[in-house]
């Protein structure tokens, strides 16, 4: 029985050690930020964080993060107040997740997870990226709706709200 820690909590899973990550995430420990897009690592819907780098949960096997941390959406605002420091609440948000509202950047919502994800975790080496930056970190993540502008404004706002 693989044993992971998920948004800092320990979980001994009943899943085989080769069963993905993403299955384990949505199936048994109810966490529903991971969705499943393409099963293929293609489409970043998937993106969590192992050890602070986006990985795509459907092509990880469980096994894989044994021993390491794992962060979902769920998790992220959590993380980031740990970070620094400050009283973590449950409905605390990671500023990308209040900019993503702020700014509407979600339509159907189905790639938030992924741009969310991919978002934290360029903010995280480059605190002030150019728009260049942005496009290229959200390069690998798929998104039809059309809500690219409000994507690049909420992490742009995200940004200047952690510096």
């Amino acid at each position: 029985m693989p044993q992971i820690t998920v948004n800092g909590k320990k979980h001994k899973v009943a899943a085989a050690p080769d069963t993905p990550l993403l299955y384990v995430l949505r199936n048994e420990l109810d966490l529903h930020g991971p969705k499943f897009g393409c099963g293929l690592g293609q489409c970043g819907a998937c993106t969590v964080h192992l050890d602070g780098d986006q990985v795509r949960s459907c092509s990880v096997p469980v096994s894989a993060a044994a021993g390491k941390a794992v962060t979902t959406l769920e998790g992220l605002g959590g993380e980031y107040a740990k970070a620094r420091s400050v009283a973590v609440l449950e409905s605390h948000l990671h500023p990308l997740q209040q900019s993503f509202i702020d700014e509407q950047a979600a339509q159907c919502g189905y790639c938030t997870n992924g741009m969310i994800m991919a978002a934290a975790a360029l903010l995280a080496k480059t605190p002030q990226p150019t728009d260049g930056d942005i496009r290229e970190a959200l390069a690998d993540n798929l998104c039809r709706c059309g809500s690219h502008l409000r994507i690049l404004r909420a992490i742009k706002s995200a940004a200047k709200h952690m510096a």
